[in-house]
């Protein structure tokens, strides 16, 4: 565990379902560090031993009665902030109301471990373990329905003296969901660039992702296929543990080929084949998240002549991928959230 971590990390956790939350609890206790000292049955429950016990991370159901586990998350993030991580069913609408958890302020979704009889269940036990311990360490900001203020960008180069913008190409992390939901929001129907996206996001939910995007976006959001042919307008989800990479012919390119930096989908998998592809035509952005993946495929697309665009900390949830790519100097331009989509659309005008 981080040393800069308090041992034990201190747990809520929060399940309806007496038998699940059982074995999420034996789970976490599995871990020396790790220590639950509260069990809620609803969200009210949650939201109550939130702010008495002062925990270092809640684990949050989705449906329970009472109050569902968006509404605690909101009550949690505007209350009493403390990190948040989604333990969620495959269910369409339990996906939907997660990636809503996401926006609200949650900083993880994992799925539902069925049991000690699946034969994974060791390996996805300390998989949630680890990522529990990991999110625990996010210093998490009070959620309040307010625009973020926009602070100063590095200036962009004069559109014109470069080559036309012909892909964009998207990596993100821990706050991915909720920073891209902003994003496509704010993009036009005419948008004239395909957008190609890799969002760390545990198995099973690139779905519901997509789907959940497609809603706020006049954009079409779709989780990606195999040769398909792209199109402007349109933007692709990497699919559950593949890369995703586009070809000259500009057809996407999905692989199970071996992870990069431990990522599958990955950042730098993504950048590198959008620069292989398309040369100074690129713009690549990275948002907020852990850790550095992204950083070598940044280096090989500035390489060939592509532009470069980071979040920046103050609006990163995590400001570690865009952080990384800030200190090797690659970004033309560093930028809050709310000044990502304008800079995108002003971009682009010039393929258009």
């Amino acid at each position: 565990m981080n040393a800069n971590l308090p041992n034990p990390l201190r747990v809520v956790v929060a399940e309806d379902s007496p038998t699940a939350r059982r074995l999420l609890v034996e789970i976490i206790r599995e871990d020396p560090t790790l220590q639950v000292v509260g069990e809620a049955k609803d969200g009210l429950e949650a939201v109550d031993l939130t702010q008495r016990l002062r925990p270092h991370l809640v684990t949050m159901d989705i449906q329970m009665p009472n109050m569902d586990g968006l509404e605690a998350t909101k009550r949690i993030m505007t209350e009493v902030p403390t990190p948040v991580v989604v333990v969620s069913t495959l269910v369409e609408r339990d996906i939907q109301t997660s990636m809503s958890a996401l926006r609200a302020g949650a900083l993880a979704v994992l799925q539902k471990l069925v049991g000690p009889e699946s034969p994974d269940f060791e390996r996805e036990s300390r998989h949630l373990r680890d990522t529990l311990k990991a999110m625990a360490g996010v210093k998490v900001v009070r959620h309040w329905p307010v625009r973020v203020p926009s602070t100063p960008s590095r200036p962009m180069p004069t559109v014109g003296t470069r080559s036309k913008p012909t892909v964009v190409a998207i990596a993100a992390s821990t706050g991915g969901p909720a920073a891209l939901h902003r994003i496509f929001s704010e993009l036009p129907a005419d948008f004239p660039l395909p957008i190609l996206v890799v969002q760390h996001i545990a198995l099973g939910f690139a779905q519901g992702m997509a789907g959940w995007l497609d809603s706020v976006t006049p954009l079409t959001v779709k989780v990606a296929e195999e040769g398909e042919l792209l199109k402007r307008g349109t933007v692709y989800i990497a699919p559950d543990d593949r890369h995703l990479g586009v070809s000259a012919d500009g057809l996407v390119q999905v692989s199970n080929t071996a992870p990069v930096g431990g990522f599958r989908p990955s950042g730098t998998y993504l950048f590198r084949s959008v620069a292989r592809a398309y040369g100074a035509g690129c713009v690549a952005l990275i948002l907020t998240g852990m850790g550095q993946d992204g950083l070598e495929g940044l280096r090989e697309l500035r390489q060939a002549g592509g532009r470069v665009l980071a979040q920046d900390e103050a609006t990163s949830i995590v400001f570690g991928m865009p952080g990384v790519a800030v200190a090797a100097g690659l970004p033309e331009a560093v930028l809050p959230l709310d000044s990502i989509a304008s800079h995108l659309k002003e971009l682009a005008t010039s393929a258009a």
